[in-house]
């Protein structure tokens, strides 16, 4: 009797353990803690998501270990040793299974650029049709932020494993801050801050996504924008970004333009609701648009802990169309859902 009630007990308890591991996110819940479908935090930081084949991917800095604020710092550069890059995938953008480091630090070489002793941010990925490559590129930085280059890995199928190829500067300027953009022809770009971080430069791709071909144009001179993230509505194309305070909250903006390379025009900050003008406390890092759904995208912050990089957050919220000025609302939402925005 004794042993069929431990039996009963250790299957109430193995079930327990099941449902908490695989309970299923119903909705959004901005600021706070994600958990990835074994129960773990989600742990993908400045990242970007790809859809590829009814599955989208997110990668992102990979944080793990303690936060420094290195002793030489004279501006409050904290960090965490670079780790890698992880990758996530999703069927409905809520429920997260981790597919593991996607591309892992170099440790064995000291002088590698993503060696854990150097810096690794806002990691992209999209997919070449021609080379049936899944290319990566992000920012790499030496400890001081002196580098600023870009670095760029390959691989064969969306959760890696990446194989690192360069870093460079492209078309020989800086670049920090960056995301990407496949358009509709399949025609590529990077946009990065660039200039010590004071304008933004838009350079085109090589046709195997893997470097830039000698054309760029430099927009939003002085600006100082930086955590560009960049989708196409319509036959217009958009930019969210934030300010340049380092670690802490600014005001997002939004920006629109006829043509990716043409001139910009800055339509204001679209965030509404409490803490608005501080991007609710987060940055731009990527706009998701929703497959299945019209005129629906979704803004992704990051919500920086910048003296525990590990634990910062996600703030995930709907961008509502906005139609009187030619753009785009993003209202804070506590809880919210995809039934927010209607069917194709």
């Amino acid at each position: 009797m004794l042993k069929k009630l431990a039996i009963a007990l250790l299957t109430v308890c193995t079930l327990g353990i099941t449902n908490t591991q695989g309970q299923k996110n119903k909705t959004f819940h901005p600021k706070e803690i994600w958990n990835d479908t074994e129960g773990n935090p989600i742990n993908a930081h400045g990242g970007g998501i790809l859809y590829h084949k009814g599955t989208y991917y997110w990668y992102g800095e990979y944080k793990v270990g303690r936060t420094i604020l290195p002793a030489d710092a004279t501006w409050e550069r904290y960090r965490t040793d670079v780790t890698g890059v992880s990758c996530y995938s999703s069927k409905d953008l809520l429920n997260w299974k981790f597919e593991g480091v996607a591309l892992k630090a170099i440790t064995e070489d000291s002088e590698s650029d993503i060696h854990p002793t150097q810096v690794l941010e806002r990691p992209k990925v999209i997919y070449n049709k021609k080379t049936g490559k899944f290319v990566m590129w992000m920012h790499i930085d030496s400890p001081d932020y002196s580098k600023a280059e870009a670095g760029v890995a390959i691989a064969d199928v969306p959760t890696g494993p990446f194989t690192y190829l360069a870093g460079f500067r492209p078309n020989n300027c800086m670049s920090r801050d960056q995301t990407l953009f496949v358009d509709d022809d399949g025609t590529a770009y990077q946009f990065s801050s660039s200039e010590e971080n004071q304008t933004m430069h838009i350079n085109r791709l090589t046709e195997d996504y893997t470097q830039t071909d000698g054309t760029y144009v430099r927009r939003f001179i002085g600006m100082a924008r930086e955590a560009p993230a960049v989708f196409k509505h319509g036959k217009k194309y958009y930019m969210l970004s934030s300010g340049c305070t380092g670690w802490d909250p600014n005001s997002a903006q939004i920006a629109v333009a006829d043509s990716i390379m043409g001139e910009w025009t800055v339509l204001g900050d679209p965030c509404t609701g409490p803490d608005a003008e501080k991007t609710f406390y987060g940055q731009s890092t990527h706009v998701i648009p929703i497959q299945g759904k019209k005129n629906a995208y979704i803004a992704c912050f990051d919500m920086w802990k910048k003296k525990d990089l590990q634990d910062s957050r996600y703030i995930w919220l709907p961008m509502i169309p906005n139609k009187q000025i030619d753009g785009f609302t993003i209202p804070w939402h506590e809880e919210w859902n995809l039934n927010i925005f209607k069917k194709k």
